[in-house]
């Protein structure tokens, strides 16, 4: 009988001990399309990173996960490269929201972009 209680014990140990946790973050191709854009330069290789970061961004919520920590903040800077400035000060403010300590990094890029779309 002790038998069976201890091997039932331990069969439920390693069992609960190989349960997977679910990521933290949804990262898809990240590093990839990111390196591509570093290596290649280009509007290509922009386009191809812009969607990866939008395609992060939409698989995050679709799994309820949080969207990881520099995506909405990497996708407003390109907006800002592009002159789209209301796209990118969206982005920075949602950067914002996630992750309170980018506050002060997102409101001087918040401040360049109202800046570039009001000039004096």
């Amino acid at each position: 009988m002790k038998k069976i209680i201890l091997m039932i014990l331990i069969s439920s140990a390693l069992i609960s001990g190989c349960a997977t946790q679910k990521p933290m973050y949804e990262y898809s191709n990240y590093s990839e399309s990111f390196y591509g854009m570093k290596k290649e330069g280009g509007a290509e290789t922009s386009d191809e990173w812009k969607t990866t970061l939008e395609d992060i961004i939409s698989k995050s919520n679709a799994s309820i996960t949080r969207v990881p920590p520099g995506v909405y903040a990497n996708l407003g800077y390109l907006y800002l490269k592009m002159n789209n400035n209301e796209q990118a000060i969206f982005y920075f403010e949602e950067e914002k929201k996630i992750y309170p300590e980018s506050i002060k990094f997102m409101d001087n890029l918040i401040s360049k972009a109202k800046a570039e779309e009001n000039p004096s």
